[in-house]
């Protein structure tokens, strides 16, 4: 539900609310938050809540560090995990400088940015998330262990799957906010588990995978657990990704199809914000994770998969990112990349129906690579006018290490 700012303050005062955290990320996705007590709400909504950014990864440094958080009425939802009285509820935020002027590295903005450009030219994406992840034990001292919870398998069940019970505990909370997990089950990993969504708006689905994370983490430490997004937290078995199902209104099949070959042209350039750590990349091209640059249908060996769906569920999905990504970014860029294969009508290159975990290696030559190291992404994003197009340079050259 959308809710005005005199109905939050309303449901503030007859609901017991007694604090309000103004959430917001930092550039590389981590959720950040401030908290203000219900007489500052209504000073908030109308001048917004200082902040000293000057601490915050990729928001500057001791000069001109004073930023705005502006909440966002409609992001409105209770913390379940808080105390029922004396209630928590949490609103993300746009972040503008003093004088009120979007701040360019608030990536929620730049993500609306890329929805309104996709409106403009006629187009509404939608987004479905899949996010892994692991859950280990925890020490003596409370500290995480590479330990796994148990040695389960894919799709396992109890008393193998000892996940089971927080997994639901997880959906619970989750529908308890407003968000609507579409599947849940044991992942191929010993102690990893994945999490499933129902498709939504870009922004929505981006302000749902950044709750995803908190509310599994808060959920696994309530267990005695610690929850690990990390992309490859065990050596020797499967990484976790991020995967990203996407589909378009507004066209026919062949929109589709140019939206693909837009993100295929694009993907290289784009890998340093879907991938954005060291290890991200010692999880690409093993174990179901992609390497190569290649779509198929119903084939998890590629980049690119397009299930096998029909109607409202028509989509492909994406395998590549990994769960250090910003979503906002993710997102911003995916729909850059999408509508420019729309507009400029880019082919999608030949289909790839083979395993390219087992396929022969003159097969595989044909095929263009991902890059294949994070100082790789760096380079193809710092070169690629795609990006730059689209991102302020400062944002690049802090993903670069510049």
């Amino acid at each position: 539900m959308k809710y005005t700012p005199q109905e939050v303050m309303q449901y503030i005062q007859e609901e017991d609310v007694k604090f309000i955290r103004l959430a917001f990320c930092d550039v590389l996705g981590r959720p950040k938050n401030i908290s203000i007590m219900p007489q500052e709400l209504d000073r908030a909504f109308e001048y917004g809540i200082a902040i000293d950014a000057s601490a915050i990864a990729g928001f500057g440094d001791e000069v001109h560090s004073d930023l705005f958080l502006h909440p966002d009425p409609a992001t409105i939802t209770v913390l379940p995990w808080r105390p029922e009285h004396g209630r928590v509820v949490r609103m993300f935020c746009s972040i503008t400088h003093p004088d009120g002027t979007l701040f360019a590295h608030d990536t929620r903005s730049i993500l609306k940015q890329a929805i309104a450009d996709a409106a403009d030219a006629g187009y509404s994406f939608s987004f479905g998330s899949e996010l892994e992840f692991y859950l280990f034990r925890l020490d003596e001292n409370g500290d995480p262990t590479s330990i796994p919870y148990d040695n389960a398998s894919y799709m396992d069940v109890s008393p193998e799957d000892k996940c089971e019970n927080v997994r639901r505990e997880i959906c619970l909370t989750l529908e308890r906010m407003g968000i609507q997990p579409e599947s849940s089950h044991h992942e191929e990993g010993p102690g990893q588990n994945e999490i499933d969504f129902r498709y939504s708006d870009p922004l929505s689905a981006a302000d749902n995978a950044v709750t995803f994370c908190t509310v599994v983490k808060t959920i696994a430490a309530r267990n005695g657990l610690y929850a690990d997004f990390s992309p490859k937290p065990l050596h020797h078995k499967p990484g976790s990704g991020f995967h990203i199902n996407i589909s378009v209104k507004g066209g026919s099949e062949a929109v589709m199809r140019n939206m693909m070959g837009g993100i295929l042209d694009k993907i290289a350039s784009m890998t340093l914000f879907l991938n954005p750590t060291e290890r991200s990349y010692h999880r690409l091209g093993c174990q179901k994770a992609p390497k190569y640059i290649s779509w198929s249908t119903d084939n998890r060996s590629q980049l690119i998969r397009v299930p096998a769906a029909d109607g409202e569920y028509r989509r492909f999905e994406l395998r590549s990112p990994d769960c250090t990504a910003n979503p906002y970014l993710a997102f911003a860029l995916l729909i850059w990349a999408g509508l420019s294969g729309i507009q400029e009508k880019i082919p999608l290159p030949e289909v790839s129906q083979v395993n390219l975990f087992t396929a022969a290696s003159a097969e595989l030559e044909r095929l263009k690579t991902l890059p294949l190291s994070l100082t790789a992404a760096m380079n193809q994003a710092s070169a690629s006018p795609f990006i730059q197009t689209h991102l302020p340079q400062s944002l690049i050259d802090y993903f670069c290490g510049k």
